[in-house]
This record gives structure tokens, C-alpha cells and sequence, in this order.
């Protein structure tokens, strides 16, 4: 059993200087830094995430209550802004249970800021400002995701093409030879044959609007409506995930009620809704654009690391 680091000193001194520039970047441009709560009485919607779970037990007696560590904090900030707050941003610990891997880590660092009045080109502007003065590389490809699939795939239209046709591609390209449904295909391919690819800054944009998430769906971005969602790609290495956020709270809770309904397709136990979210979008969300960065594999890009743990003084295994 080895009590030290799996990070060098080296590593750790660069976290702390990489800490001091996102805050004087975000300082320069007036964004107030923030805290929420990472326990929370409702989970993530998302199906394909799993919250870790514990048990407040109240001094004194008195019934418990199952809370949540937060994999994001996307929700209690986006209570902010329907509050007033303005442009925001925070740097916290997230927890995401089973994951864990070279890239991964069941408890990690996410830099994740909002900005009232942006839209989500403007906001690829702002992230590509903070990784080139971070990293010192070369301006970013923009890339429709229809166009990355056309690339690959010898002119495949996400946009036409049907589940029998994806799940030939996915067979042949990755080997998985189980039954998806067409998102779960494009997902798989994605992965295991575009993404490897992204080696160059490379910001994807214009996703289905299947795989709108917490995004709005718009048009102009695509010849048919898509997401106003971006993914940022560096080293092959998925690093941010931004969104023209949703602000309508009927939708909202429809997203949410079919999440529980994936979740429910998928064997998984339905969680707790969160219901603060709605009650704030239907106060009011002003427009913004949002975005949640991976810090540590920003690290890990500053550095040149191949694994996370070269970046964490203790990753799970020496927690």
C-alpha cells in the first residue's frame, strides 16, 4: 500500500498557478465567483450518470434523508441567475460514481460558468480565449457535428439515416454487436472513431436535437433544428460541454420526466426531480449560454499528463 501521491510536487505547484489564472481570467472579465452546495435533496436527470447517495441523520434524533453529491453544478447555478446574480462562474469538486478510468475520476474538479446575454458561439469565443492563453495553441476548428459524421463515414446523413444503417457502421467501426437505439449508435461512433480523431482544438457543434439535454434547440445552426450545444475537443480528449441554455420550465419538466423514463427503460431506480430548477425557469432564466470545463484535464493538457491520477495528489485508489 504506497500513502504517497500519485501527483509530483511539479504538478501540484502548476494546479495552483492554473487555479490563479482561470481566476484572474474570469476576474478581468467580471464574472462574480460563486458557491453551492454539493449536497443536494434531488440528483442529475441525466440517465447515463449515476449520483453517489448518503444519509443526513439528523443530531438528536429524527428521521433521515437520502441526499446527493452533485455531478454538476449546473441546477443550484442557474438558480443564481433566475435570482439576479449576473455573469458567474466556480470551480468545485463533482462526483460522478463508477466512473473511473485513464481520463476519469469519480471525484474531480469542474470549472463551470454562465454568461446572461451570450449566445453559445459566443461563448465557444470565451472558452477558445481561456484555453489559447492557458495553453498557448493555435486558433479552434468549428465542425458541425453532421459534417464530422459526413466526414467519416463517407457522406452519412445523421440527418436522413436510419437506425439499420448506424448499427452496420457501429458493428463494423467498434465490434459492439448488441441492439441501440440510433443516439446510443451515433454515440458509439462518435466515441470510438471521431473523437480518437480530434487532435487539433476543435469545438462540435449543432448536435441533434435528440441529445439537446438542458439545451434549446434552434435553427440556423444546421439545414434542420439542432441543438444549441457545443462539445470542445483537445488531444482526442472531450475537455467542455456548453449549451444555449433551456429557460422554458414546461419543457424543462418534460426533459425530466423523459429522463426518468430512459432511467426506468435502463433498470436504474428513478431519483429525486429537481424542482427548485423549474420553479426558477418559471420566474424567469434570462438567455444564457453555459458551459462546464474539465479543470483537471485542462491540467493534464497544460502538462503534457497521459492520466488523470498524474494530476490528483490522491485519486480513488489512494483516497
Amino acid at each position: 500500500m504506497s500513502w504517497q501521491p500519485t501527483a509530483t510536487f511539479t504538478a501540484l505547484r502548476r494546479r495552483a498557478e492554473l487555479l490563479a489564472q482561470v481566476r484572474a481570467f474570469f476576474a478581468r472579465r467580471q464574472l462574480l465567483e460563486v458557491e453551492t452546495p454539493m449536497l443536494s435533496m434531488a440528483a442529475v436527470s441525466d440517465p447515463q450518470l449515476q449520483p453517489f447517495a448518503t444519509c443526513y441523520l439528523p443530531d438528536g434524533g429524527g428521521d433521515g434523508r437520502t441526499l446527493y453529491l452533485h455531478t454538476s453544478p449546473e441546477y443550484p447555478m442557474k438558480r443564481l441567475l433566475a435570482a439576479g446574480s449576473g455573469p458567474i462562474w466556480q470551480l468545485c469538486r463533482v462526483f460522478r460514481n463508477g466512473e473511473q478510468g485513464r481520463k476519469h475520476n469519480p471525484e474531480f474538479s469542474m470549472l463551470e460558468w454562465y454568461q446572461p446575454g451570450m449566445d453559445h458561439h459566443q461563448l465557444m469565443d470565451e472558452v477558445e480565449a481561456l484555453t489559447v492563453e492557458v495553453l498557448g495553441h493555435a486558433r479552434a476548428r468549428r465542425v458541425r457535428y453532421a459534417e464530422l459524421f459526413s466526414e467519416h463515414f463517407a457522406g452519412l446523413d445523421v440527418h436522413q439515416c436510419e437506425t439499420e444503417e448506424l448499427a452496420a457502421l457501429g458493428r463494423q467501426h467498434t465490434g459492439f454487436s448488441g441492439e441501440l437505439a440510433s443516439d446510443a449508435w451515433l454515440d458509439l461512433l462518435f466515441s470510438h472513431v471521431i473523437e480518437p480523431s480530434l487532435l487539433a482544438p476543435t469545438f462540435v457543434y449543432a448536435w441533434p436535437a435528440s441529445q439537446a439535454a438542458l439545451a434549446q434547440v434552434v435553427e440556423g445552426d444546421d439545414r434542420v433544428p439542432v441543438a444549441a450545444r457545443f462539445e470542445y475537443f483537445i488531444q482526442g480528449m472531450e475537455l467542455a460541454n456548453g449549451y444555449l441554455e433551456l429557460t422554458d420550465a414546461a419543457e424543462q419538466a418534460r426533459r425530466f420526466a423523459a429522463d426518468q423514463q430512459a432511467r426506468e427503460n435502463m433498470g436504474k431506480a428513478a431519483l429525486p426531480v429537481d424542482q427548485y430548477l423549474v420553479a426558477a425557469l418559471a420566474a424567469g432564466l434570462p438567455a444564457s449560454a453555459g458551459v462546464a470545463l474539465g479543470f483537471d484535464r485542462l491540467l493534464m493538457l497544460a502538462l503534457g499528463a497521459s492520466q488523470i491520477e498524474d494530476v490528483l495528489a490522491f485519486p480513488l485508489a489512494r483516497a
